[in-house]
């Protein structure tokens, strides 16, 4: 099956491919089609956006297609960053000024609790389905590592005494937030018989 994946983040991609080989599921990114709009992301919360971003494709191009908003949820700042997680740190979208945005707001912080949580929006067949992935964890004092992108030097997943920056990527791609998203989105697709 072939499906186009509503993104642009070439680290998505290659994350989602390494979480689809074996599947029979061939993903197509934005760029792969020839499409260079920006698609504004101006939902309140990670669900509207993932619709906002698989909505947009779906009208302009009548294809099969998912897409994806994930968002960094800190309980010592009220759920913050949340769907503002890629531009915390300014309209930039750089890593290091998201984290180092973050590691400054929790310096006072008694608890470090926090979990991604990536939703998947699919629009198959003209029908809308939603997935959700979380991976619960909390945040590090320091930034460790130099795999993966976005927060995962400062990310360190329940379970595990390294941050998701330091784990090696299989591991990442079988625990991480969007794994188990997609996960849920290949099962419903393969019920589907498509």
């Amino acid at each position: 099956m072939e499906i186009i994946f509503a993104t642009s983040n070439q680290n998505k991609v290659n994350e989602v491919n390494e979480i689809l080989s074996n599947t029979g599921i061939t993903i197509f990114s934005l760029s792969d089609i020839g499409y260079t709009d920006e698609i504004e992301e101006t939902g309140k919360t990670l669900e509207e956006n993932s619709e906002i971003k698989a909505s947009t494709l779906f009208k302009e191009r009548a294809v099969n297609v998912f897409s994806e908003d994930t968002g960094l949820e800190v309980d010592a700042l009220n759920g913050a960053p949340g769907v503002y997680t890629a531009r915390y740190g300014g309209p930039e979208k750089n890593a290091d000024q998201n984290m180092n945005k973050l590691l400054t707001a929790l310096q006072d912080k008694d608890t470090r609790k926090a979990r991604f949580r990536t939703s998947i929006c699919l629009i198959l067949n003209e029908k809308i389905h939603f997935f959700e992935g979380v991976l619960n964890g909390s945040i590090s004092h320091d930034k460790l590592g130099s795999g993966g992108f976005g927060y995962d030097p400062i990310f360190v997943p329940e379970g595990y005494d390294k941050t998701l920056g330091q784990l090696d990527a299989a591991i990442k791609s079988k625990i991480s937030h969007r794994a188990r998203a997609v996960e849920k989105l290949v099962a419903f697709l393969r019920s589907q018989k498509i």
